[in-house]
């Protein structure tokens, strides 16, 4: 099978990350595999915020907690009150997608472009993660405006990079492959 597909089908969500920060050049891979996603209309609507500081990344778990754990969704809020959940996974990197705001379609191209780096860190034996609950986070004005995201992008998605902290070969759960509809 070729090497692409086989990445494909290998990559899964890792949520335990060993502490050693990916390296610059590793980093740099998987920043310019987002970089070069599919756009609309080529507006490349995408920025990239790269967090590395091991202080900001604990503070950015602990702010979201503290709106997840106000939430009327009772498996958010229990996460959100629980002291052992990190929601970043205690991963070394976290990326902020954000995307600009009067793109065509910003919201899909910023998918396209993390879609990259997840196949891209994957390639790389590095593992990854697609991070919802941070969008908490992203609720907080002046805490934005910390993070220098350009004016007129919004941030949209976080995703969690690291070196995998267990090297065992995860299985694809099982796929509903009755999705496709033939028209000849």
């Amino acid at each position: 099978m070729n090497e692409v597909l086989k990445t494909l089908k290998s990559r899964r969500s890792i949520r335990a990350y060993l502490p050693d920060q990916i390296s610059d050049e590793e980093l740099q891979a998987i920043l310019e595999a987002g970089i070069y996603a599919p756009t609309a209309h080529n507006d490349q609507p995408w920025h990239f915020t790269v967090i590395q500081n091991k202080e900001k990344l604990q503070y950015i778990s602990a702010k979201s907690k503290e709106l997840m754990a106000e939430s009327k969704i009772e498996w958010i809020k229990n996460m959100g009150l629980n002291t052992k959940v990190n929601i970043l996974y205690n991963a070394p990197t976290l990326i902020i997608v954000s995307g600009k705001k009067d793109a065509v379609a910003p919201k899909v191209d910023c998918s396209a472009a993390i879609e990259n780096m997840l196949i891209a860190a994957e390639s790389l034996n590095i593992g990854s993660v697609w991070l919802g609950l941070v969008t908490f986070f992203f609720q907080l004005e002046d805490e934005m405006k910390n993070l220098d995201i350009p004016e007129g992008y919004e941030p949209y998605y976080g995703v969690a990079f690291g070196y995998k902290a267990s090297e065992k070969n995860l299985t694809a759960p099982k796929r509903n492959l009755d999705v496709i509809n033939y028209i000849k």
